[in-house]
């Protein structure tokens, strides 16, 4: 059987597309390759939400073929759904496969002539894939795509990796989206929300549970709105109960989540177990009322800030975080220092910045007043220190407190010591040779750089 490599790019949802992908393949019998360099067929799976991505993406490609120029090379995600035909054109592209069709990739990989017979030399329409058995050998075209909005499958599979280092699994339970935010491509490369049935969440999580796993993150794109698509609708609070009811799971940590979605029930159901990381990621994108408007927000800023008030009142240690663009079409100076006041004046403990990027097809690629680079590039560096001020104050308030943490697989740490995540999102070393997926209680006792340095308080729970 072939042997495969699959090149991940972008968020978590690419990233559970990439990992479902390949328990599909090593079902069918395909061999993981340890490296490109190795394997026969390279699945490279994009991402599109800035130009930055694409840029990547485009340059990723041209590298794996000048490094394995005999592979078949098959470019699928985001950036394949948007615009396939620039990516068709790229030099050593075999096939490109939205995320229409990205569930078929395998069916696609069946049909490839094996490695030391002849090599592909066409490619499948999207309407074949329709009928069986596929043969690329007579196919007229490279280009697999079709209407996304047609998409009911969700590709599901723990992502292994990442932050966490093989020791937090991330399960995508909800993909797409039925927003349509002015700056966002991802609806139109995505798809309308979709959800992961319950009984597979459950059935997932307790698996991952069974293997030895401490903590479980659950993502979406837009996973406040997990269930809402079911013909009898369901909540993502409930879903979060029947997880903590019905598995036995050490932790869950959620993902982002809007911040009309951070509810009452929400917070208090973070508030009555110590199963649920006290962590809230909310896009905040704007501190602007106007821009909020412009970017076609579901809310403007004070309601976002009694979300963080909640938050706060019932959580106070709670990791609060946010996204914010830099220079929206529009975005005035006033605007911006309306970004930077609402940031200061409230609790974040860390900020992802991003400069704004204009993605075709959507809204805001047509708005007039477009920010100069040099501007957004200004406005994001501002941000960033401020972001870096709110991380280094949460990190100095937590000294002295004892915190519950997950350690993490050692990468580049400093001799005898080990890395480790808290409940509340906070880089910890804990001194000794610990093995990864061990959880501690720590006595924080100082902060080092943009960490802290904690002792362990009894022997690790069982």
């Amino acid at each position: 059987m072939p042997s495969f490599y699959i090149e991940q790019f972008g968020c978590r949802a690419t990233q559970a597309d990439g990992a479902a992908l390949e328990r599909q393949l090593r079902d069918r019998g395909c061999v993981a390759a340890t490296s490109v360099f190795a394997a026969d067929i390279i699945i490279i799976n994009t991402c599109t939400v800035t130009s930055a991505a694409d840029s990547q993406a485009r340059d990723s490609i041209r590298k794996i073929h000048s490094q394995n120029p005999s592979a078949s090379v098959i470019v699928t995600g985001c950036y394949a759904q948007r615009a396939p035909e620039e990516l068709a054109a790229l030099p050593g592209v075999s096939c490109v496969i939205g995320n229409s069709h990205k569930a078929q990739i395998p069916e696609v990989i069946h049909s490839l002539r094996l490695p030391g017979t002849s090599k592909i030399s066409d490619f499948v329409p999207a309407a074949a894939l329709n009928s069986a058995p596929l043969s690329l050998a007579s196919a007229p075209a490279k280009i697999i795509t079709g209407d996304i909005f047609e998409q009911t499958s969700l590709l599901a599979a723990p992502v292994f990796g990442g932050e966490g280092h093989h020791t937090r699994p991330v399960l995508k339970i909800q993909d797409g989206c039925n927003s349509r935010c002015s700056y966002c491509v991802i609806p139109f490369v995505r798809g309308k929300s979709r959800s992961l049935p319950p009984e597979s969440i459950i059935e997932e999580v307790q698996r991952l549970s069974d293997a030895g796993y401490r903590e479980i993150v659950l993502s979406g794109i837009n996973l406040g709105a997990y269930g809402r698509d079911f013909s009898v609708r369901g909540e993502f609070i409930d879903l979060l109960r029947r997880v903590l009811d019905e598995t036995s799971i050490d932790h869950l940590r959620i993902s982002s989540i809007e911040p009309l979605d951070v509810t009452q029930d929400l917070v208090a159901l973070f508030v009555s177990t110590d199963r649920i990381a006290q962590h809230f990621h909310m896009p905040l994108q704007s501190g602007s009322d106007r821009i909020l408007a412009a970017m076609h927000r579901w809310y403007r800023a004070e309601h976002y800030a009694r979300r963080v008030e909640l938050i706060r009142e019932h959580l106070p240690h709670a990791a609060i975080g946010a996204d914010v663009i830099a220079g929206f079409p529009g975005e005035t100076q006033a605007d911006h220092d309306a970004t930077l006041a609402f940031v200061d004046r409230l609790p974040f403990t860390y900020l992802h910045v991003f400069s704004f990027s204009t993605r075709p097809g959507t809204r805001a690629a047509t708005l007039p007043a477009q920010v100069p680079a040099s501007i957004i590039k200004q406005r994001s560096r501002e941000l960033r220190a401020f972001a870096e001020t709110k991380a280094a104050a949460f990190r100095r308030s937590q000294i002295g407190r004892t915190l519950r943490v997950l350690t993490l697989r050692p990468d580049k740490e400093p001799p005898n010591t080990s890395p480790a995540l808290s409940t509340n999102y906070v880089k910890v070393r804990v001194p000794g040779a610990w093995i990864p997926n061990v959880q501690l209680e720590v006595s924080i006792l100082r902060e080092e750089s943009n960490f802290l340095v904690g002792e362990p308080t009894a022997s690790p729970p069982h």
